[in-house]
């Protein structure tokens, strides 16, 4: 009775958040474990990180849990950091022909529609602990989003006499970092058969908005030239769900930022984290096996124009020795880019009494994108 009043509590919260989802930022791969299996966290994770991925599965396990973690990734989306880096070293001073061809074809790469960066990543400490049914988390984290795009096409100017050539234009800069303090309660139903969770955030929200000068022949820095941050603070909450059928089984959805967290730009504006909506599947064939998947139901937007984030996920977990060894494999695609491939992802955890360590990571071969993360923790 209760568990179903719950649930109809929890779907009411998240179908009120729905005809909001036009232009939400994109969901941050947090942790080395969801990493390594291909991004997908919403159902299988039970451990602190649960502050982030979804409250619901703080009450799934009675641990206390005390974790650092850090990680990042990066997307260079049709080669544009090679086309940076040739117009970096371009010899201005070559008149020749076969030269200024060659800026020609430089400038063609750079302003081609979608070639584009994107960077994003997470780093904090999260705790987790219980009493009986109740469980609580706590987290201190940073969770970073940006890109970059072209702003004034690339130009080409021939020389005039022993003048050089002239290869100019300018790419804008933009992010966000979300500092958050964050705090997580959760309550597991009919012998944990359904849990619910809810994570308050208080939001220091730090927008940047700058732009780097495109020179052929001098230094091309996109990391110093975000400009200096505007700073204003907010508040978020996240609600989520778990059900659980049976043993082996688990589905989860969340949803994140359901009030639209609103912080000012730094152009002057504002900007809106509007709601997320993720769902997850976790099956456990047998104890030592874990298969999960992610889908986005938002169709999020990103720091670069046109481009937007929804991930289908897959991963898969298998312990051996107790624990001692865990290997994760997985794969992602952003649904909403036909083009792009399934990323694969890996990753390692190594158990030690109450000690863990884990890393994660994957590489888009086509895109030249890499993602990694990393953590530590004390599991009680």
């Amino acid at each position: 009775m209760h568990s179903s009043f719950s649930l109809r509590i929890v779907l009411l919260l998240v179908t009120s958040a729905w005809p909001s989802l036009a232009s939400a930022a994109e969901f941050v791969i947090s942790g080395p474990r969801a990493m390594g299996m291909g991004g997908a966290g919403v159902a299988v994770t039970t451990n602190a990180l649960a502050t982030y991925w979804n409250p619901a599965g703080l009450a799934m396990t009675q641990t206390v849990d005390v974790r650092l973690q850090g990680g990042g990734q990066a997307t260079d989306r049709l080669g544009i950091g090679d086309a940076l880096h040739d117009l970096e070293n371009f010899d201005r001073s070559d008149l020749s022909p076969a030269n200024q061809a060659k800026a020609r074809s430089i400038a063609d790469r750079i302003n081609r529609p979608g070639a584009t960066v994107s960077v994003n990543g997470s780093a904090g400490l999260y705790l987790k602990g219980h009493l009986g049914e109740h469980a609580f988390g706590f987290n201190v984290s940073d969770v970073a989003t940006g890109g970059g795009f072209v702003s004034t096409p690339v130009t080409v100017t021939p020389p005039s006499g022993p003048s050089p050539i002239t290869v100019t234009g300018q790419m804008a800069l933009r992010g966000l970092e979300a500092r958050q303090l964050a705090f997580s309660y959760a309550y597991a139903f009919s012998d944990k058969t359904f849990s619910i969770g809810i994570t308050a955030k208080v939001i220091q929200g730090a927008s940047y908005n700058g732009s780097t000068a495109l020179h052929g022949g001098s230094g091309i820095s996109t990391t110093d030239h975000f400009g200096k941050p505007n700073i204003s603070t907010t508040y978020g909450i996240d609600i989520g769900a778990i059900y659980r059928p049976s043993s082996w089984i688990r589905v989860g959805v969340v949803a994140k930022d359901i009030n639209t967290p609103t912080f000012d730009a730094a152009d002057g504006g504002t900007l809106k984290l509007e709601p997320q909506v993720r769902v997850g599947l976790a099956v456990n064939p047998y104890s030592t096996l874990t298969l999960t998947a992610d889908v986005d139901a938002t169709s999020n937007k990103t720091f670069v124009p046109g481009v937007k984030s929804q991930l289908l996920s897959f991963g898969l977990e298998q312990t051996i020795l107790s624990e001692f060894l865990s290997f994760r494999v997985g794969t992602f695609k952003n649904m909403q880019d036909a083009s792009t491939p399934f990323v694969p992802t890996a990753g390692l955890g190594i158990r030690w009494f109450n000690f863990r360590a884990d890393a994660g990571g994957g590489y888009d071969f086509r895109e030249k994108g890499a993602l990694v993360s990393a953590s530590v923790s004390m599991t009680f």
